[in-house]
């Protein structure tokens, strides 16, 4: 064997990265966990124009941006108007215009995936 060879270590890499998985699940913040309870629930956000948005939480990121899926928009309350809510599908709501944000409490609490 040469000698250069002989220091060499094998290291099992599924177990290492088994435990930065373990480690990185430790340390998530209430803020995180609460957001992650929300995945996938049904949510309700009213935008600054009147507009209520109505879709399954999908992700946000560091500027409070939504990503709605199945999403259905529906008009500002008008006494005239019955107008039926559009189909959107995916919509993503940029966090700036957001007023109010609801989440379905129902789904959120009885879902088998939350801990």
């Amino acid at each position: 064997m040469d000698e250069g060879l002989s220091n060499i270590e094998m290291v099992d890499i599924s177990k290492e990265a088994s435990n930065e998985k373990e480690l990185t699940m430790k340390i998530k913040s209430p803020g995180r966990l609460k957001l992650e309870s929300w995945l996938n629930a049904v949510m309700k956000i009213e935008i600054e124009d009147g507009r209520t948005l109505i879709g399954q939480f999908l992700c946000t990121d560091r500027d409070c941006n939504i990503i709605l899926g199945s999403c259905y928009e529906y008009p500002p309350p008008d006494d005239n108007a019955s107008e039926e809510p559009r189909v959107l599908g995916l919509a993503m709501v940029p966090g700036k215009y957001i007023v109010s944000i609801s989440v379905d409490d129902l789904m959120v609490h009885n879902s088998p995936y939350i801990t």
